[in-house]
């Protein structure tokens, strides 16, 4: 199946999904996440799960983070370029979603990727070598490119691998692990 096939696919597989599914499975993967060996660092780059979307609900691992005393850091994205800023969560961070349905915080601290140690990443599928599809902007590939090469990619998936590879171009960067409901895939 090509890219667009893979992402039309796990989207329909996404809507299926009820709420409490989404709760639960959210939860399964946030315990999930307390097996890796991935807790000394200091700086995380969180998602903000959109909602209509049905993604992995992160609040769960926000929780963990904050209870860990850990520097965690969202994004802005910016649709004309397809970058994104990166900035400090903090009680005064101003989230707001904006109109692709995104919680974005508005301004605050910026922090440079070079700083990120541990980055949890939303995807739709990912394989058993670590590439994963996302919607398709290259937000993310254009972001791990400017982090550090040590830098640990956490995927965060409701589903399990693909059996068979995803095409991957040069541009793409491979997951470290990939964390489902079920189970912890190392690459």
């Amino acid at each position: 199946m090509s890219k667009n096939q893979i992402r039309k696919a796990y989207k329909a597989k996404r809507t299926l999904l009820s709420k409490e599914e989404i709760e639960e499975q959210s939860m399964a993967i946030a315990n999930q996440l307390l097996s890796l060996h991935v807790w000394d660092y200091q700086f995380y780059h969180l998602f903000l799960s959109i909602a209509q979307h049905k993604e992995v609900d992160t609040e769960f691992l926000l929780h963990i983070l904050s209870g860990k005393d850990k520097n965690i850091v969202v994004s802005k994205s910016d649709f004309t370029t397809l970058e994104m800023q990166h900035f400090l969560l903090t009680d005064a961070t101003p989230i707001k979603i904006n109109e692709w349905g995104i919680p974005e915080p508005q301004n605050g601290i910026e922090i440079q990727p070079q700083q990120l140690e541990v980055i949890f990443l939303p995807l739709l599928a990912f394989d058993l070598n670590g590439n994963r599809i996302g919607y398709g902007k290259g937000f993310y590939d254009r972001f791990l490119e400017k982090c550090s090469p040590n830098v640990v990619k956490i995927g965060l998936s409701f589903f399990e691998a693909e059996k068979h590879p995803i095409e991957a171009s040069p541009l793409d960067i491979p997951l470290d692990y990939c964390v489902t409901p079920e189970k912890v895939y190392t690459f």
